[in-house]
C-alpha cells in the first residue's frame, strides 16, 4: 500500500504496487543489458583463449586421420625438448626475479612523490609504454646498440678497446635475451606492484611509530608481510609473461629453437619433427599447462591479497 499526498496535505492512500511488476521487469530488463558488454569480452576470450586452447589439445592429441594418441605427448619427454623447457624456464625465472626486484624498488621510490607530479605521472605512463613496447621493435632497438656493430658495442671497442662479443655472438642466442626480457618485465612489474604498494595505510605507520617502533620494524613486521602476496603474485605474473613471450626471441634469435616458443615454430615450419607429427601441438599444450598453473597460482595469491586491499 503506498500514500500520496494531495496538494491540499491530505494523504491519500492509493493502491498497492504488486511486488516484482514494473519495478521487477526493469531491473531484470537492466540485468539482460549489462550482459551484453560482456559480449565483447567473452568473443576475445573464445577465439584467442579458448579456440588455440582446444586446437592445441586437438592438434596434440590426435593425428590427421582424428584417431586419437600418445604419441605426440610423448615427444614431451624428449632430451631436446626437455631442454627447450629448461631454457625457457630459466630465462622467464631469473628475468621475473630481476624485474620483479627493480620494479618494487622503483615503486618504492615513487611512493613518497606526489600522485598528481609531473614525475610521478611520467614514470607511469612511460612504464604503461614500455611494458608494451616488444616484438621486431625491441630486437632492433638493442641490435642497433649492443649488436655486432651496435652504437654502444662500437664505443666500447674504438674508444676503450673493451669487446662485448669476445666470446662469442652471445646476443643472438638464448642469453640475449635475459636484457630485452628485463626491458619490458620492470614496467610491467610497476604496474601490477605500484597499487598494492600505495593501499599501505598511512595509519599502520604511525601506529607502529606510537609503540616505540622504528622504519625498520615497521617494514619487518608489517610491511614486507603484507606485501608479500602482491609481490609474489607480480612475479609469477612476469614469469608466465616472458615464458610465452614469442616476437622478440623469434627476431633476435633466427637460427635454432632454444625456447619452446622458438620450438613451436620450428614444429610448425616442419611437419615432422623429431619423427612425430603435430608436435606444435603438444609444445603448445605443454606451454598452456604451465602458464595455467602458474596464472592459477597467480589468483589464488592475488585473492588473499585483496583482503587487506579492500
Amino acid at each position: 500500500m503506498t500514500t500520496a499526498v494531495t496538494p491540499g496535505g491530505d494523504a491519500t492512500a492509493s493502491a498497492p504496487v504488486p511486488v516484482g511488476t514494473a519495478r521487477g521487469a526493469g531491473s531484470r530488463r537492466s540485468t539482460s543489458w549489462a550482459w551484453l558488454g560482456l559480449t565483447p569480452f567473452a568473443a576475445y576470450v573464445l577465439l584467442f583463449l579458448a579456440l588455440p586452447t582446444v586446437l592445441a589439445l586437438a592438434s596434440g592429441l590426435f593425428t590427421k586421420t582424428g584417431a586419437f594418441t600418445w604419441n605426440n605427448l610423448s615427444a614431451l619427454g624428449d632430451p631436446a625438448v626437455l631442454s627447450t623447457f629448461a631454457s625457457s624456464t630459466w630465462v622467464s625465472l631469473l628475468t621475473a626475479i630481476v624485474g620483479a626486484v627493480v620494479g618494487a624498488l622503483v615503486c618504492y621510490a615513487l611512493l613518497g612523490m606526489n600522485p598528481e607530479g609531473a614525475v610521478r605521472q611520467s614514470v607511469d605512463a612511460a612504464a604503461g609504454v614500455l611494458a608494451q613496447f616488444g616484438g621486431v621493435m625491441l630486437a632492433f632497438a638493442f641490435i642497433a646498440t649492443i649488436g655486432v656493430q651496435g652504437i654502444i658495442t662500437t664505443l666500447l671497442k674504438d674508444s676503450f678497446g673493451v669487446n662485448i662479443f669476445a666470446g662469442g655472438t652471445w646476443i643472438y642466442e638464448v642469453p640475449g635475451l635475459l636484457l630485452p626480457y628485463i626491458y619490458f618485465q620492470v614496467p610491467l612489474m610497476v604496474i601490477t606492484f605500484m597499487p598494492a604498494l600505495a593501499a599501505l595505510k598511512p595509519q599502520w605507520a604511525e601506529a607502529n611509530a606510537t609503540l616505540g617502533g622504528t622504519r625498520g620494524s615497521f617494514w619487518l613486521h608489517i610491511g614486507f608481510p603484507v606485501l608479500a602476496p602482491s609481490f609474489l603474485a607480480s612475479l609469477l605474473l612476469l614469469f608466465a609473461n616472458a615464458f610465452s613471450s614469442y616476437a622478440t626471441a623469434a627476431a633476435l634469435i633466427s637460427q635454432g629453437s632454444q625456447i619452446v616458443p622458438l620450438q613451436i615454430r620450428a614444429a610448425l615450419t616442419s611437419e615432422t619433427v623429431l619423427g612425430r607429427e603435430n608436435l606444435a601441438g603438444a609444445l603448445a599444450l605443454g606451454m598452456i599447462i604451465v602458464v595455467g598453473v602458474v596464472m592459477a597460482l597467480y589468483s589464488l595469491i592475488q585473492r588473499r591479497a585483496a583482503r587487506w586491499q579492500a
